[in-house]
């Protein structure tokens, strides 16, 4: 197996494939100030398996385009969702997310959770800004720095990981540059790395290694997992993931 398949072995058993929680969903969906509208349309970006994608389908009159470039996952979130009677509000695509076939000012949010990093969120909000309507909602959860100065092995760490992580500041000064206007933000809590991320992953580390016969690839993915675990744990009051609630504005 290469390294991409070897992840998707490792992360499709997962209920999140990122930090998150069904309760930091429901808390971006009150600030985005969508509860009551109806019929709407709604893209969940990066949707992994589909958590938020489920909670997007419960909680708002929506139909929701779930998002992901694995086929792999978008099965397990039909799985999902037909067991939990959602069926008929989502519909999956299998889509990269920098080539997304919306039309221009079709949608009235897109989620993304724990995801736009993989083409940079300066890219990802001025590449799907001309999908939403006026007003539309944006609804992001970015990798943030908690404080202004980070010990160097974190600061090197996610440099290395993720070049574009920044203080929240920062992240809301570039939704401002790029035709949003910043509605709501939260960082999300401990748990949603440990209790709903981490752990679960920590617990299919033997089964993932023992199913690649302990294959030094294998080896490699838990290891780096196992040490960007340890960095968390250490420093969790300083890094999380930022959740920005922002609209669109008119051109």
């Amino acid at each position: 197996m290469d390294d991409l398949s070897l992840l998707v072995d490792l992360h499709r058993e997962g209920q999140r494939q990122g930090p998150g929680g069904d309760d930091e969903t429901r808390l971006a969906i009150t600030l985005s100030g969508l509860s009551g509208r109806t019929c709407l349309k709604i893209a969940d970006i990066g949707c992994g398996t589909g958590a938020s994608t489920l909670v997007l389908a419960k909680a708002l009159d929506a139909s929701v385009t779930a998002v992901d470039f694995l086929p792999d996952f978008l099965r397990d979130l039909e799985i999902a969702a037909e067991r939990q009677n959602l069926i008929k509000r989502i519909e999956t695509l299998a889509a990269s997310m920098d080539a997304l076939p919306f039309a221009e000012q079709s949608l009235d949010a897109i989620w993304s959770e724990g995801a736009i990093y993989n083409i940079g969120f300066t890219n990802g909000i001025q590449a799907w800004r001309r999908f939403l309507k006026t007003d539309g909602i944006l609804a992001v959860s970015e990798l943030t720095w908690l404080t202004k100065e980070r010990p160097a092995e974190l600061q090197q760490h996610w440099d290395r990981e993720y070049p574009e992580v920044d203080t929240a500041s920062a992240k809301m000064a570039i939704l401002e540059d790029n035709g949003f206007s910043p509605i709501g933000y939260f960082a999300l809590p401990k748990r949603c790395w440990l209790e709903n991320y981490y752990r679960p992953m920590q617990d299919r580390f033997a089964a993932f290694l023992e199913r690649n016969d302990n294959s030094e690839a294998a080896a490699a993915i838990v290891a780096a997992e196992e040490h960007e675990i340890a960095l968390y744990e250490r420093y969790s009051a300083l890094v999380s993931y930022g959740y920005y609630v922002a609209r669109r504005t008119a051109d």
